[in-house]
């Protein structure tokens, strides 16, 4: 389903305010009948990211259909689409632990001089 998606937001989906979409995860209800699609984008822009999440929950309906003919199930579930933050997390984390391992090296030096 993921891939599915993927193709078919690059290939069909013809609004020029997406940008590079991602599809980073999808998490389907035991059910079948939800589906959470979780995208990241290639800006840091929060508006651009609302704005491309409301884009793609705007076309889920057309998005939907497409993927029941292309995946052919019996239950095609509602597409709820949401901006993944763990990659912006993952990206502050690594940006606090490197200032962290560069301030600890410094402070190393230092002391070292010191002594």
């Amino acid at each position: 389903m993921q891939r599915e998606l993927a193709e078919l937001i690059s290939y069909q989906l013809k609004d020029p305010r997406l940008g590079m979409v991602t599809i980073t995860g999808v998490e389907v209800s035991r059910e079948l009948d939800h589906a959470k699609v979780f995208v990241t984008l290639m800006t840091d822009a929060e508006d651009a990211k609302q704005q491309a999440v409301a884009i793609l929950n705007k076309a889920a309906g057309f998005l939907r259909k497409e993927l029941g003919r292309s995946m052919r199930l019996r239950t095609i579930p509602q597409l709820h689409f949401a901006y993944d933050t763990s990659i912006d997390q993952g990206v502050r984390l690594s940006a606090l632990i490197d200032a962290a391992v560069a301030k600890d090296k410094k402070g190393h030096t230092t002391d070292e001089s010191e002594g």
